[in-house]
């Protein structure tokens, strides 16, 4: 007779784990897709970072070039904000701020197109600007130490006197410093860029497949799964 079966339905000890298996194992392809798909953008993080490093080594060795290249995308970067601005402006038109944007729209446009047409003199003045810039810094770090006397006394000495050095290093090679200046800095930027987006890709990678193998590990674990659920005992008998 199936009378275990009849009252209640019970099931036999330890079927009831196994009886979602088409569901663990939807979820086991799913987090294995959303593993490939994180693998896969580290994975364009880490090439994304391996064309900054190339470029940022291209950009020490060609100097003169770097500097004219991070000239021209300023001038485009101004120019391309000016539009934005202006067009942001027009649609704001009625309110209190539409002159004000017309008007940094504008400033924007015009510092952009003599960017782009002078970029020589544009590295000068910029060139001449961070010279000044590392010089006030060098000095305020220089006198902020002596002065204060904290804990971190003999660093800010040094960073002032590294910045007071840098800074009479290129205001006395002034003009001609504004070839390399600012295309050294734009490299240097470009190169640190591009290792941190590697060591991004690169750890982040390594840590999707740490995880993706300890869930594999712990589904191992449990056991094999089945797609149709057991039956009751005393089923086919009667």
């Amino acid at each position: 007779m199936n009378g275990p079966t009849a009252e209640g339905g019970k099931h036999e000890p330890g079927t009831q784990g196994r009886k979602h298996g088409p569901g663990t194992r939807r979820g086991q392809r799913g987090t294995t897709a959303e593993g490939r798909k994180l693998s896969r953008s580290f994975r364009w993080l880490a090439l994304l970072g391996t064309l900054l490093v190339i470029a940022g080594i291209v950009g020490l060795i060609y100097t003169g070039v770097a500097t004219l290249t991070s000239m021209l995308l300023f001038g485009w970067l101004l120019l391309i904000g000016g539009i934005v601005g202006l067009a942001h402006a027009i649609e704001s038109r009625g309110t209190n701020y539409f002159w004000l944007g017309v008007v940094v729209a504008a400033l924007n446009l015009a510092a952009g197109v003599v960017v782009i047409r002078h970029p020589e003199g544009t590295a000068e003045a910029l060139t001449m600007f961070a010279a000044l810039l590392f010089l006030t810094g060098g000095v305020f770090r220089l006198v902020g130490s002596v002065v204060v006397r904290g804990p971190q006394m003999g660093w800010t000495l040094l960073q002032g006197a590294f910045g007071l050095l840098l800074g009479l290093l290129v205001l006395f090679d002034w003009p001609h410093s504004s070839l390399y200046v600012l295309g050294v800095f734009f490299s240097l930027a470009l190169l640190f860029d591009g290792l941190g987006l590697i060591a991004i890709g690169v750890g982040g990678r390594r840590i999707v497949s740490m995880v993706s193998e300890q869930l594999d590990d712990r589904l191992d674990a449990r056991g094999p799964t089945t797609d149709s659920p057991p039956k009751a005992p005393g089923d086919g008998h009667k």
